[in-house]
This record gives structure tokens, sequence and C-alpha cells, in this order.
């Protein structure tokens, strides 16, 4: 399955719109492409904390303090995902496109309080030419 069709089922029931833009690599490419702030394009880390996967959603103008995310998740060891790790957990997905949705039951997503905001975000859509608003 394709990566936005994979997400456009994840989505099912929600309200939402599909965007197509300029290629878009970095979380602040995508803002500017699609003319929102920073703050309103929800970035997602993955990580690994004592070897489980962790979905984090952060506003694509913050970033992961992995010493401070070690403390909350109550991990005694926290590492970021390597290309291996987003490729078997996202294998539809370019890297670096992954959205903020669990690629797996088994896998839990972390959303920064930071995220809840009036109005809409954007987010990756699995390909650096694909979004959701």
């Amino acid at each position: 399955m394709s990566a936005i069709a994979w997400v456009k089922e994840r989505l099912r029931g929600s309200t939402f719109e599909e965007l197509h833009h300029r290629r878009a690599v970095t979380a602040r490419d995508l803002a500017h492409n699609e003319h929102v702030s920073g703050h309103r394009v929800a970035k997602v880390v993955v990580v690994f904390a004592d070897g489980r996967p962790l979905v984090l959603v952060l506003p694509g103008s913050h970033k992961v303090a992995l010493k401070r995310l070690k403390d909350v998740v109550g991990a005694k060891e926290v590492r970021l995902a390597e290309e291996g790790d987003l490729l078997r957990l996202y294998p539809d997905c370019e890297l670096g496109a992954e959205p903020p949705l669990s690629p797996a039951e088994w896998v839990e997503v972390w959303m920064d309080e930071a995220m809840r905001v009036d109005g809409d975000i954007v987010f990756n859509a699995g390909t650096h030419t694909d979004a959701v608003r």
C-alpha cells in the first residue's frame, strides 16, 4: 500500500485535506511550502526507550530533549531511531516523512502539549511531497 493510501486509511472518519507541494525535507520546508507557522507543523521523531519504539509528535519548531524524555517515560536508555528502524516501522514511507500515526498497534504515540492549538495542523503523509491538513 502506498504511504498516502495508508495515511488516508488511518484517518478514515476524520476531517482532513490532502495536500501536494514541492519537495519538503524538513519541517521548516513543509511550513514554508504550506504557508503555515512551524508551530503548526507536526514533526515526528521516533525514539527507542528501553528497546521499545515511541513515536513523538512535536511542533516543527521544537527539539526533543532526550535526557528529559528519559525521565518523562521512565526509561533507563533512550536513543533516536536509526534509518533501518524507520524503514522497518514505516516500510511504505520515505525516510524523514513519517506521519504522526502509530505504524502498529503496539507502538505508542506521544504528542507534545504544544500541539494543542486552535485551528489546523499540517503533517507529512509519508512522502516529501504529500501532506495532510
